[in-house]
């Protein structure tokens, strides 16, 4: 019997911003119901490489590959291009990408948010949609926000509207980008909580973040990036009791000391 292949796989990212070389031939794989925590400095190459999964960025060399299907593209002046958006706008609809900035659509409210690309871009009868985006707002917690527009809620109310509106469209991949980065303090646990009852449905899921308790509770494996490369990678337990690399040492030391002066704070 023929394996199933990775959700996602990603072969030699390359992506360059002039003479700037962010990534330097990432390969990564995440199976069916794998949390994935992303770490690593500032500019590191975390976030880019979330947008070069779902083509908000184009790498310049490697290979895209969701549930089996590789991303096509074609040589275009200056790099190259996605040979088909079609196919392009089709695997971006199972990858929910969750933004640090939430990203919502202010003229709408959060019911017309979560509803707009069910509805919109896979066609769904409006009820069904409507019925669904109700309980998905139940589940991360703002049913009763559902006709307030997003500059009406909090920033953790914005974000579990965000996460909603990535699980209305029945992702096969959730991608965050730094989901907390934008927060409140006192509101970063709200999100959180979602996300880690996310990750026991069995959701795969790869998370950009600085959370290290929480990539080290939720996370299967820990990625740490390090100028465009992975520098290590392994289960959060055996990473963090034992760094394998000094440069992974000093970041966890680092974020250590951030997170107890935040809390004698």
């Amino acid at each position: 019997m023929t394996a199933a292949p990775p959700a996602l796989e990603l072969r030699g990212i390359v992506k360059r911003f002039g003479a700037l070389e962010v990534l330097r031939g990432i390969s990564l794989a995440a199976a069916e119901g794998e949390v994935i925590a992303l770490l690593g400095a500032s500019g590191s190459g975390k976030s880019t490489l979330l947008r070069c999964i779902n083509c908000l960025e184009i790498p310049d060399a490697g290979e895209v590959i969701v549930a089996g299907e590789a991303i096509v593209f074609r040589p275009a002046r200056g790099g190259r291009v996605p040979a088909d958006r079609r196919q392009v706008d089709r695997i971006r609809a199972s990858l929910g990408f969750v933004f640090q900035s939430f990203n919502l659509w202010s003229h709408m409210t959060v019911l017309e948010n979560v509803i707009e690309a069910p509805v919109h871009v896979q066609k769904r009868p409006r009820a069904e949609a409507i019925a669904e985006a109700e309980a998905l707002l139940a589940k991360v917690g703002i049913a009763e926000k559902r006709h307030h527009y997003p500059a009406h809620l909090s920033g953790g109310q914005q974000q579990r509207a965000a996460i909603a509106r990535a699980l209305a469209m029945h992702p096969r991949v959730l991608l965050f980008d730094e989901p907390t980065s934008a927060l409140d303090p006192e509101l970063v646990g709200e999100v959180l909580r979602v996300i880690r009852g996310l990750a026991a449905e069995g959701r795969t899921m790869l998370l950009v973040t600085h959370e290290m308790g929480f990539a080290r509770d939720v996370a299967s494996r820990l990625v740490f990036l390090d100028q465009g490369r992975i520098e290590c990678e392994g289960p959060p337990a055996a990473l963090f009791a034992e760094p394998p690399s000094e440069r992974f040492r000093a970041f966890v030391a680092r974020h250590r000391e951030e997170e107890r002066l935040r809390g004698a704070g």
